[in-house]
């Protein structure tokens, strides 16, 4: 299962080691938080829960690959977060990054709550999905899971 949550959350770190960048550099540019806010990691892991929830639904433990899967994402993902953190507090860019005044503050508040942040939304919007892909599923209860019926 550790295995098999890994691999699921390979890719989805490697896309949030650009979504990070990206949403630095428009705000940087100066591009308004409004067109901005979509692009980040929040969004993505809400995203990646549905996407999960619809793909595990047959399989045996989703619940638990769904929640290790985040947790083997979200920290990492939180890393550019942090480094963007220092980049802004080093050279005063002014940035959103810019919310925390040491490096302790920043590592936990990156890495422990803003992971918490990502796992607690995305393990419940993923765990409706399942739900309700997985009900969908089942046969014999007189609701037709095709939509054909």
């Amino acid at each position: 299962m550790i295995k098999r949550a890994l691999r699921l959350a390979a890719v989805p770190v490697l896309i949030s080691l650009f979504v990070t960048p990206v949403r630095f550099f428009l705000e940087l540019a100066g591009i308004p938080e409004v067109y901005i806010f979509p692009v980040g990691l929040l969004w993505l892991t809400l995203a990646l829960s549905v996407f999960w929830g619809i793909r595990l639904s047959a399989e045996e433990h989703p619940y638990r690959l769904l929640l290790l899967s985040l947790v083997f994402f979200s920290p990492p993902s939180r890393l550019p977060v942090f480094v963007l953190w220092w980049i802004t507090k080093t050279w005063g860019l002014g940035t959103h990054y810019d919310i925390f005044d040491s490096w302790d503050q920043a590592l936990v508040g990156q890495l422990v709550y803003g992971s918490l942040v990502q796992i607690i939304p995305g393990s419940v919007l993923g765990s409706l999905t399942l739900a309700i892909k997985r009900h969908r599923a089942r046969p014999g209860d007189g609701i037709p899971s095709s939509g054909t019926g």
